[in-house]
């Protein structure tokens, strides 16, 4: 019989696809064990399709008892795209279940194939509507900004990721850790931010402000386009994780990563041995 999988995804329709790609990363992640590739069952440039089975991942978190806390720009650095072997941002959803403390280690075991990178969190003080908002407008948006790690994960077996695999996966998100140190945009400049990463004291990234799309307030402004666009504008109160400012760093257990950003501060996160 010949290998005809590539045809999967349209012998079983798009409502079909969707729901079997859906089913495929929740069975993952409630197992720990990473899956293959869903591009055999959306197309691996689809992303608007891509999008689809994301939301259906969070609907089913969100309808389990977890909150929605805010949004996170993935694959704006392009260090992380030569990583990724992508060209382009995607985006996804935090949860409250994803949030970390600085002074609790992480399980590791909470995690399939953790990597690590330091960027800096806006959190905003009012939503923003506007289809097309000006940098000014999104900068007046926002709060504040602190400091952060996310910790990047993927339910795809050895990171064998497309753009369509990625966002799929909720932009291949994992966990969060923010630093104590809040400043309001007229306190520090983003793009002049300098990032240096280390772990176990020992520098493992590098990077700047100027690495995340030229400036992370325009990695903001590109999400606001993106969350309209898909009907589900900015909201108050949201922390907005705006892109890593360098390489991420596959986490190795027992080891503690720690981030300094020039002119914002400093953010660290342990991760505990695996059982």
């Amino acid at each position: 019989m010949s290998d005809d999988s590539g045809n999967q995804a349209g012998r079983r329709g798009p409502t079909n696809a969707i729901g079997a790609a859906v089913e495929r990363l929740r069975k993952a992640a409630a197992a720990r064990i990473p899956c293959p590739p869903v591009r055999d069952l959306i197309d691996a440039a689809d992303i608007g399709r891509a999008y689809q089975v994301q939301g259906q991942v969070i609907a089913a978190a969100l309808a389990a008892g977890d909150r929605r806390v805010g949004r996170k720009i993935g694959l704006t650095a392009p260090a992380v795209q030569r990583q990724l072997g992508v060209d382009q941002p995607d985006f996804g959803t935090l949860l409250q279940s994803m949030a970390a403390a600085q002074d609790r280690p992480i399980t590791a075991d909470l995690l399939l194939q953790p990597r690590i990178e330091a960027e800096i969190a806006f959190v905003l003080a009012s939503g923003i509507t506007d289809r097309d908002p000006s940098l000014a407008a999104t900068a007046a948006a926002i709060g504040e900004a602190r400091p952060a790690l996310e910790i990047v994960d993927s339910r795809i077996a050895g990171w064998d990721i497309t753009i369509a695999d990625t966002v799929a996966d909720n932009a291949s998100s994992g966990m969060f850790v923010l630093g104590e140190q809040r400043l309001t945009l007229d306190e520090f400049d983003p793009v002049a931010v300098t990032m240096s990463m280390t772990e176990d004291g020992a520098e493992v990234s590098a990077g700047s402000g100027g690495a995340c799309l030229g400036n992370p307030l325009e990695a903001v402004r590109w999400l606001a386009r993106k969350a309209v666009e898909f009907g589900d504008p900015l909201r108050a109160g949201e922390v907005i994780l705006s892109g890593a400012l360098g390489p991420m760093v596959t986490v190795r257990p027992g080891s503690t990563y720690a981030a300094t950003l020039t002119g914002l501060g400093y953010v660290t996160a342990t991760f505990e041995n695996r059982a």
